[in-house]
């Protein structure tokens, strides 16, 4: 458990800089001069509080922010949690603030119930009172009285003299409050807050020492029952079912701490109840923290590693951790749950909320394939089930990469579903667009009809400018056509598989040939001038991004890519994409940390430390990959940021895929790209008692050649089958 002044020291490390191409001392020592020894008790090394803190920097920040801004540095939260539940108990200090903690604040609001780390959910906030209490509810509170592990979390609220501790299962909460004073003890629910807007909520007193309620988001109304082990005094309420309204309920004089057990729903307050009793019931505090970290540390457990400092365990299992905790589950312990439409049904797989496609298909998603193959199963059916409602396979924010998601799944065995109906659902999304002009994919009839999307002709376009993303769009949709393109190949569909694999070739389209960048295009298909490939846009042109950021994503045909500059000049190209220093002022806030013009906080340039591979330098990939991993987690004054957003764990999957030595470089293929582990050795517990081990042979940074099952290797990627049979990979580094 993190106590966290004792942790923060130990995993600080010194600021972005050095060589660029220099590799960190990270291990510990050579692999096959001593006996593997595998880290015990993962959960030991989860540090719930990475990802809390901002980075204030400019020099990791990569510029000097605005006066007020708050760099995106994780947006994580340090609350109690199982892995893709619905519920995450977890402190708020700020409304409005992505997962509504921030590391730097010194006053706890409440204690919220969902959370996913992206400025919505923080449903029913609940926070212990004593004495005469009265807006602004709030307690000061030290974080050397603070504690978080996986399913737990600790405080201290100094104002009202209250130890609060919190615990969890899928669907229901416990709060333990021991306050100073054994009179004047009171509960408020702050029902008229959340990160959304709140429409309206209701509470009553449904027992001696329960109450039940809602709170209603439009989208979103979320159902809860609690009960208390000490009979309700009193029920106070201020602007009832208004925004900013809240209720009061006072607690008997009683002797020992106060329990609280919480059920939530999306469906009914009966249905919340059903819940809390079926998961926690008579069940004490420690009953159920006992369960949920034992549950974390077999999860957790399926990886191993050896070897390795520190830090780097700490970043791997909390990175890890932080992997699993969305999509979030909806459905209750009945197998009830409100559909799209706003329907109560049942059926007969669970309910789960749509994933961050745009961010977590690269990576995390397949994590989830990997470890969780009946999550993934139970996910790609609740997208269907949205699809069968609407018309198409729901996207996320931006892209069409469910395509990516269940192409992917399907390839890597997942097979139960019906995969007949997803694959028609994934044609819509690719080439329809309804009479209203809804469409999955944006712009999808420029799109077929061009090849690519184009951008209008703006004059003086700033970093904030909104507009097609016409660039972004033409990439992603590309390689979304591919990803379906495979699954049409396994439907034995021959004419879409070769139609979709043309339009994979879309990519081209948008390369300019004059400058060697991904350039936007204006609709009669001159390019957009003036030009700055340095220049990052929110959404003109490039999503999120500048053209050195997204040049490179091409993870269907890098070799196709490599072809377009010649493989001296693609080299050159990508030795000044992680050179060529940023300009300092060119200020984004979803855009920062920087190795060169490189961007590792945020998702859209991910794929390109990997490139080297494709002019056969893979050494050139691991120095990149080796430094980002050392340098850029665990930053800032605490040793607690990251480089950017997590993105519902997309940030924070890239590091444990880079970590272990296989990447998902085209997550739709059941393939995955190899470099050397920074551990001596990651074992990957399967199924039926099979393991896949990843080992770096001799302890050095630079790969020679890959040995799968002592046979050497040709090429650098590895099947998904060493997943499902188990085996042996070797990175041998002998010098």
């Amino acid at each position: 458990m993190f106590t966290f002044r004792k942790v923060v020291k130990n995993i600080a490390f010194s600021m972005i800089g050095g060589i660029v191409f220099s590799c960190q001392g990270q291990h510990t020592g050579k692999a096959d001069q001593k006996e593997t020894v595998f880290a015990k008790n993962p959960v030991q090394y989860v540090n719930p509080f990475i990802g809390t803190a901002p980075l204030t920097d400019p020099i990791q920040i990569g510029y000097t922010p605005p006066e007020g801004w708050r760099v995106w540095a994780g947006l994580t939260f340090p609350g109690s949690a199982l892995p893709n539940a619905m519920v995450q108990v977890s402190p708020i200090t700020e409304y409005g603030s992505g997962a509504g903690y921030e590391y730097e604040d010194t006053e706890i609001l409440g204690f919220t119930h969902t959370n996913k780390g992206h400025w919505n959910l923080c449903n029913i906030p609940i926070l212990p009172l004593s004495g005469d209490a009265k807006r602004p509810f709030k307690s000061k509170f030290s974080h050397e009285n603070e504690k978080a592990s996986p399913a737990y979390y600790e405080v201290f609220l100094e104002d009202y003299g209250v130890k609060t501790r919190l615990t969890s299962t899928l669907r229901a909460a416990i709060h333990e409050y021991t306050f100073e004073k054994n009179s004047n003890r009171k509960i408020l629910f702050d029902l008229g807050r959340a990160n959304n807007e709140v429409r309206s909520w209701k509470i009553e007193k449904v027992g001696e020492n329960s109450i039940s309620g809602y709170q209603d988001m439009g989208r979103d109304k979320i159902h809860f029952f609690a009960i208390l082990n000490t009979p309700i005094s009193s029920m106070e309420k201020v602007d009832e079912g208004k925004a900013e309204g809240h209720a009061i309920i006072g607690i008997s004089d009683t002797d020992g701490p106060v329990i609280l057990k919480i059920g939530l729903s999306f469906v009914s307050a009966a249905n919340a109840k059903e819940n809390m009793v079926e998961e926690v019931g008579e069940k004490s505090f420690e009953d159920v923290h006992t369960a949920g970290s034992k549950l974390w540390n077999g999860f957790l457990s399926k990886v191993e590693i050896a070897g390795g400092t520190q830090k780097q365990k700490t970043l791997f299992y909390s990175s890890l951790y932080r992997s699993f905790l969305w999509p979030a589950l909806r459905s209750d312990v009945n197998s009830e749950f409100t559909d799209t439409k706003g329907n109560v049904r049942k059926e007969d797989f669970k309910y789960y909320t749509i994933p961050s496609l745009w961010d977590t298909y690269r990576n995390k998603l397949v994590l989830l394939q990997v470890l969780q193959p009946e999550v993934t199963t139970d996910v790609i059916k609740s997208l269907m089930d949205i699809g069968e409602l609407t018309g198409f396979v729901p996207t996320f924010f931006h892209g069409d990469h469910g395509s990516a998601f269940i192409a992917g799944a399907y390839a890597r065995g997942i097979r139960d579903f019906d995969v007949n109906k997803a694959y028609s659902l994934l044609l819509n999304n690719a080439y329809k667009e309804m009479p209203d002009g809804r469409s999955a994919r944006p712009y999808i009839k420029e799109y077929i009809q061009k090849g690519f999307i184009s951008d209008p002709d703006i004059k003086n376009p700033h970093v904030e400018t909104k507009a097609a993303a016409g660039v972004s769009k033409t990439l992603e949709y590309a390689y979304d056509d591919y990803a379906l393109a495979q699954l049409a190949k396994a439907m034995k569909d021959e004419l879409k598989y070769k139609d979709l694999m043309e339009r994979s070739q879309n990519y081209k389209n948008v390369f300019d040939k004059k400058t060697h960048f991904m350039r936007g295009r204006l609709e009669n298909g001159d390019w957009i001038t003036p030009f700055d490939p340095q220049y990052p846009y929110y959404e003109y042109m490039y999503r999120e991004a500048n053209a050195w950021q997204v040049s490179f994503y091409v993870p269907h045909d890098m070799p196709g890519l490599v072809d377009l500059y010649g493989p001296e000049k693609f080299e050159e190209k990508l030795d000044s994409l992680f050179t060529l220093p940023w300009n300092p002022e060119h200020i984004a806030r979803n855009i920062s940390s920087f190795k060169g013009q490189y961007c590792q906080g945020n998702q859209p340039d991910h794929e390109a430390p990997f490139s080297y591979y494709f002019v056969n330098k893979p050494e050139k990939s691991q120095a990149v990959i080796d430094d980002l991993l050392e340098n850029y987690y665990g930053m800032g004054d605490d040793g607690i940021a990251l480089p950017g957003m997590d993105d519902a764990g997309e940030m924070s999957a890239w590091y444990v895929c880079a970590a272990s030595g296989l990447y998902p470089l085209s997550p739709a293929d059941p393939e995955y790209l190899v470099s050397v582990p920074i551990f001596d050795a990651v074992k990957w517990k399967l199924k039926k008692g099979k393991e896949l081990l990843i080992q770096n042979t001799h302890g050095k940074r630079k790969m020679k050649r890959i040995l799968v099952d002592g046979k050497e290797k040709d090429g650098y990627f590895v099947s998904h089958n060493l997943f499902n049979d188990g085996g042996k990979i070797e990175t041998d580094t002998k010098e």
